[in-house]
């Protein structure tokens, strides 16, 4: 059975731009001229907010191609149809990580002055690109499969940033993450992770992924401020096989898989009213990540309050 990768490289390449991001806000020289966004475009930063994007993400196709393909033989071009996988929270990361790349990528060349929506289309066609190269080599290894469901989701991720952004020059529909460990990684840890960094990136259980908007962008005059969000999850419990709903261990315990939707409050943390800006864009650059906050889960013929959730 051909077992599809965790998109956890498209991961790596985002916190490792987002590194970057984080030291151009914190740094204690973050007020000099060269960490201010430019006026007008400006080849120097153009080149080098284009070479920093290649170097990190040929950098980690060099890093981790060993670790992900080097265990499977090469073949010729072939499809892997995945869909229904893991119930797609997998697809929904590969949406999210698009979107996130793809915002990062156009957050650089803002800063190297850029005009805005040109930049949006730029940053998207960066994020998409990287995935597809993912896309590409997972079709030619014996072990992966190319697949038109990941594909459709990293679209899906990337045209989400650029739509807004053409349509609003804002982004008021926030993709965000949230992670917390679960007990079925130790059922299966050669699949879901061995320890809690391989967990992270491989338990689907765990991992939750959100839609934040504010009331306030629907109806101008409402009580709610504007960094309130309401915020919608989806993730799934107790899959254990990804293409298998039910899952029977060594000792005769027969796990099935159930699909939850969650209903939460959030934060957009970039409009929160923090004066100082060194400090708003360092809160700022972590708004990819899901606040813990009280939720409400939805499952098939269940209704449940979680006092806090992550």
């Amino acid at each position: 059975m051909t077992v599809k990768r965790p998109h956890f490289q498209n991961l790596v390449v985002f916190y490792l731009l987002m590194s970057i991001e984080i030291l151009f806000s914190s740094t204690s020289i973050a007020q000099s001229n060269f960490f201010q966004p430019a006026k007008e475009p400006l080849k120097k930063r153009i080149w080098f907010a284009s070479g920093i994007q290649a170097y990190t993400e040929i950098g980690s196709f060099a890093a981790l191609y060993p670790i992900w393909y080097a265990q499977n033989a090469s073949s010729k071009f072939h499809f892997f149809d995945d869909f229904g996988n893991w119930g797609n929270v997998d697809k929904y990361g590969h949406s999210y990580s698009a979107y996130q790349l793809s915002k990062l990528s156009s957050d650089f060349y803002r800063w190297a002055g850029v005009p805005k929506k040109k930049s949006a289309i730029i940053g998207s066609l960066v994020g998409l690109s990287y995935q597809s190269t993912l896309e590409v080599f997972d079709g030619f290894s014996n072990g992966y499969g190319f697949s038109w469901g990941d594909m459709l989701f990293n679209t899906l991720g990337s045209g989400i940033y650029l739509s807004q952004e053409w349509a609003w020059s804002e982004q008021k529909l926030i993709p965000k993450f949230s992670y917390h460990p679960t007990n079925f990684a130790a059922l299966r840890p050669e699949i879901l992770g061995s320890n809690q960094a391989e967990r992270f990136l491989k338990d689907y259980n765990g991992q939750t992924y959100w839609l934040s908007f504010s009331p306030k962008h629907l109806a101008k005059n409402s009580l709610f401020p504007k960094w309130l969000c309401i915020s919608v999850g989806y993730g799934i419990d107790g899959r254990l096989v990804g293409d298998q709903t039910s899952y029977t261990s060594a000792d005769g315990m027969t796990y099935h898989s159930k699909q939850q939707y969650y209903l939460s409050m959030d934060i957009d943390l970039k409009s929160l009213p923090i004066k100082n800006k060194t400090i708003k864009k360092i809160i700022s650059a972590f708004n990819y990540l899901k606040i813990p906050a009280p939720a409400v889960s939805f499952q098939k013929n269940k209704i449940q309050f979680l006092p806090i959730y992550f």
